[in-house]
C-alpha cells in the first residue's frame, strides 16, 4: 500500500479494505462464509471491504478467519531498540519523555 503522507485516512481505509476483499477472495470464500467464521456480521465485513467506517476489532477477526494475522506484523512492526541504548537506559520506556527546555521563559529572567 503506497501510504504517502499526502493520502487522507479515508483513502487508506478504503484502499484496506480493498485488499482485505481481494484476500478474501484469493481463499475463495465468500463474505456469508468469512462472516460466520470470524464472528461479525455480513454487513460488518461489507463496510470494512468498502472501507467504511470499522472496528478495529472487526479487522482483526476478519484477518483470523482469513488467516492473515501476519498482516498485522507488517502495519504495525513491533518497535526494536538497539542492545545499546538497552545498557543505558536498564529497562524499556513505559511512556514517552517530554523534550527538554533549551531556553527559559521571559518571566524566569
Amino acid at each position: 500500500m503506497n501510504t504517502s503522507i499526502f493520502r487522507t485516512p479515508q483513502e487508506i481505509q478504503r484502499l484496506l479494505g480493498e485488499r482485505v476483499r481481494r484476500l478474501r477472495l484469493n481463499r475463495n470464500q465468500d463474505q456469508a462464509q468469512v462472516a460466520a467464521k470470524a464472528g461479525v456480521s455480513e454487513r460488518a465485513l461489507r463496510g470494512l471491504e468498502a472501507g467504511e467506517g470499522s472496528k478495529l476489532i472487526t479487522l482483526i477477526r476478519v484477518l483470523k478467519a482469513l488467516e492473515a494475522l501476519g498482516s498485522l506484523d507488517a502495519l504495525a512492526p513491533e518497535p526494536s531498540v538497539s542492545p545499546m541504548a538497552m545498557l543505558g537506559r536498564g529497562k524499556a520506556p513505559q511512556r514517552a519523555s517530554r523534550p527538554r527546555r533549551t531556553t527559559k521563559p521571559e518571566a524566569d529572567r
